[in-house]
């Protein structure tokens, strides 16, 4: 499959009303807007996942084990890259990065790396104010376009440089790329790291398989 070249989907307009979702929980806001600290209070009394998306608080159910599948297989793919080429850390999809300050928005992507000369040097107890280089996140049944097309843009616009979409059902991967190149990979195709991971190499068959 070759390359083709995209725009990536448009910013969601902070004015926009967008469709009730059904694959997330907003929460109601307190007197005062959520906090760093708020998230990760919640983060370690229960077992839901949250993300904060311009001041809103979102609640994700906990992954299934068909979600955790793909979500290990990338890790161990690129842990044993890694390895190899310590350039710099993988992280699991339980970790936020701060990609906004104001309004506040917090992500937490399935899978994300951060290159050696990006993690900060003194260690920090809160979240890093950084946009992983690698995002990869993995499509549950109950997720809808919007909010797909919403996480691509705050990844790009934060300055996330390659991004991969995992469609387990259709058995495809999406990239986006800083550049705004955009290719789909299907079933026989594979993943190419290109300058963020150099050499890295995943066939999907290996990953749906």
């Amino acid at each position: 499959m070759g390359t083709i070249t995209a725009p990536a989907p448009p910013a969601t307009p902070a004015t926009a009303t967008p469709a009730t979702p059904n694959d997330y929980t907003v929460l109601a806001a307190p007197a005062q807007a959520w906090t760093e600290a708020d998230l990760l209070h919640l983060g370690h009394a229960d077992h839901y996942q949250y993300e904060l998306v311009r001041g809103e608080l979102r609640q994700m159910s906990p992954a299934s084990p068909f979600h955790g599948r793909y979500e290990m297989r990338m890790i161990v793919a690129l842990s044993i890259y890694l390895a190899e080429h310590p350039l710099g850390e993988i992280f699991p999809g339980d970790t936020g990065f701060i990609l906004e300050s104001n309004p506040l928005t917090v992500r937490a992507p399935d899978v994300a790396f951060v290159s050696a000369a990006r993690i900060p040097h003194l260690e920090q107890h809160g979240l890093w104010r950084l946009a992983p280089d690698l995002v990869i996140e993995i499509v549950s049944p109950s997720e809808q376009a919007h909010t797909i097309a919403e996480k691509v843009s705050d990844y790009l616009t934060a300055g996330t440089r390659l991004l991969w979409i995992v469609y387990p059902e259709s058995q495809q991967v999406h990239e986006y790329r800083a550049a705004q190149a955009f290719r789909i990979y299907t079933i026989g195709d594979t993943l190419d790291g290109h300058e963020v991971l150099p050499g890295f190499r995943f066939a999907l068959t290996a990953l749906f398989g």
